[in-house]
């Protein structure tokens, strides 16, 4: 009768072992999950994002309207759609896309004026600006070349040719002796900032 006692006090011994060792075994596989699940979360796998491809120029935001523009885009839209052939809301079209940072389009809208009414050097200079923002420095100095071409003294185009000469092709001597000949059309030429167009020369 002891000898029965006895494997039935070791076969509740085994089990209780195996219970326990079971129950350790399902703390550690739930403990190497967290662990896991841990290490993998924002301070274990952090990515980083990718830099954007292409000019800066190119890389265009929405453009935060306000109501007004909001409705001069409305009204001149629907009005070239009325009448495609009115220039003049092609080309303050252009103007308010100008102003919004919406650059292709605007360049689309100017386009479209010079199409309907060529020549008009203060829109190809506008177009020019749109061009060089849009990331497109040729293209900006050909309708830079364009708007001198038609009015000799004209300016802005000038100016805005020997920009891009300068710091979108690197082409130092020839920004400077654009702004040169500026300089004999209009001696007292200066830049957007103020600065006589003759002492920012020197400083090149």
């Amino acid at each position: 009768m002891a000898k029965q006692k006895n494997s039935e006090g070791d076969y509740v011994k085994k089990e209780i072992m195996l219970i326990v060792a079971l129950i350790a075994l399902v703390i550690g596989f739930l403990g190497g999950i967290f662990y896991s699940a841990f290490q993998d979360g924002p301070t274990g796998n952090v990515q980083t994002a990718s830099a954007p491809a292409g000019p800066p120029q190119q890389q265009q935001s929405q453009p935060n309207l306000s109501n007004e523009q909001a409705r001069n885009i409305l009204s001149l839209e629907q009005e070239v759609a009325i009448n495609p052939t009115n220039v003049e809301a092609w080309t303050n079209l252009g103007h308010v896309y100008f102003d919004t940072g919406s650059f292709a389009k605007a360049i689309r809208a100017y386009e479209k004026s010079l199409e309907l009414s060529p020549g008009n050097p203060n829109v190809l200079t506008d177009l020019g600006v749109m061009y060089r923002r849009n990331g497109q420095p040729g293209k900006a100095l050909e309708a830079f070349d364009k708007a001198i071409a038609i009015a000799p003294n004209h300016e802005q185009s000038r100016f805005n040719k020997g920009i891009v000469l300068r710091y979108d092709m690197n082409d130092r001597e020839g920004a400077v002796k654009v702004w040169e000949d500026l300089l004999r059309i209009n001696p007292s030429a200066v830049a957007p900032n103020g600065q006589p167009l003759s002492e920012a020369i020197k400083s090149m």
